[in-house]
């Protein structure tokens, strides 16, 4: 989980409810220019003192962490021998190349280091990021959204440990607690039994190509029904005829769910570009990829029908060509037209029914 702060300086008539939602949320830090705003926070959030261009105040407490800028306050080392009681990190402004090296220093050396890179562009994190490779401190950057703070959260797939954003009205600090999930809860994948194979005329497939290429024993979990999914691999592995396509996976007919972000299903038919899928190894250890464009084309369909331990059946139909490709136990790369009764195959059962793709218990046959 990343680290969420919420700049609540400039929050003025909607800061009460802010903080609320934000102490509600169980955001790590709130973020104030006056002494006087953390007072009321309970001990579950830390409370972080930021008073950009104004001096220090007497009195510190109740801060848990004093924020500062070495030109305007001095540096956090000498400040930390003056007030014993008190945590001390720097802030740094990112506009050149100076101030780059001020912020990979203080990445290096400093217990928090809160950075504002002025310029759009992440490069400059990254070589922050990498200069930091192996050190101890935390890395907090300012962001101005939701989505920057995605985006920040992923660089270099390390991403910054934290982010400060300073919300413009209730709800954005849900969002972002939703955003600093660093990865979705991996899935308990059980061994399915082919029970058959049938052709069942012509239909739309769909590929899903994503912008991630996908590993040897990786894929999307794609059923007829939500009640079970079949692991359906990728087109990582050599064919004959065509080149590796890694970032793809030929998933399966159109009216078919797959698992995407925060717990949800999707038609294939619903995915379009810049949506996001899940993509799944053979372990269940699970990902969030996102999707860069879905072929949908004519193609004959085969049926596999397969039965779990527990007696629960499970349907894929997928195009009829033995290049179409799911996964077996230990990651073994099995061809849909090979398949016969008793094939082992991976899959997944959720345990709620689906409505509108989420998560729902109530009563619902699906056949």
């Amino acid at each position: 989980m990343k680290l969420c702060w919420l700049d609540i300086r400039n929050a003025d008539g909607a800061k009460e409810a802010i903080v609320e939602e934000a102490v509600h949320q169980r955001v790590d830090a709130i973020v104030a220019a006056d002494p006087a705003d953390l007072e009321p926070l309970p001990p579950t959030v830390k409370r972080v003192l930021f008073p950009r261009n104004q001096p220090l105040p007497e009195k510190l407490a109740p801060a848990d962490l004093v924020i500062v800028d070495p030109a305007v306050h001095g540096e956090p080392a000498e400040l930390a021998h003056r007030y014993s009681d008190v945590e001390f990190g720097r802030y740094v402004e990112i506009t050149d190349a100076d101030s780059l090296e001020d912020a990979c220093r203080a990445a290096r050396l400093d217990r928090w280091s809160l950075l504002y890179f002025r310029d759009p562009t992440k490069i400059p994190l990254e070589i922050v990021l990498a200069a930091a490779a192996g050190a101890e401190g935390s890395i907090i950057t300012q962001v101005a959204d939701v989505e920057e703070a995605e985006i920040v959260f992923g660089v270099l797939e390390h991403g910054s440990d934290g982010v400060m954003l300073a919300p413009r009205a209730v709800g954005e600090a849900t969002d972002l607690k939703a955003a600093a999930v660093s990865k979705a809860a991996d899935l308990s994948l059980v061994e399915l039994e082919v029970t058959g194979i049938r052709r069942v005329g012509m239909g739309e497939r769909a590929c899903v190509d994503t912008c991630t290429n996908f590993r040897l024993d990786e894929g999307i979990l794609v059923g007829s029904h939500s009640t079970g999914m079949i692991l359906c691999c990728s087109e990582t592995h050599p064919l004959p005829y065509m080149p590796t396509r890694p970032f793809r996976v030929n998933a399966g007919a159109l009216h078919s769910y797959t698992l995407s972000a925060n717990g949800r299903t999707n038609y294939l038919s619903e995915l379009g570009s810049g949506g996001r899928v899940l993509a799944v190894d053979s372990k269940g250890r699970v990902r969030v990829v996102t999707v860069g464009r879905v072929k949908i084309e004519s193609r004959p369909l085969l049926a596999i029908d397969a039965v779990a331990p527990s007696g629960v059946k499970v349907n894929l139909i997928v195009q009829d060509d033995w290049h179409v490709r799911v996964l077996g136990p230990g990651g073994e790369v099995l061809n849909v037209t090979d398949l016969t009764a008793g094939t082992k195959v991976l899959g997944y059962l959720p345990v709620e029914q689906r409505h509108v793709g989420y998560p729902i218990d109530e009563f619902c046959i699906e056949k």
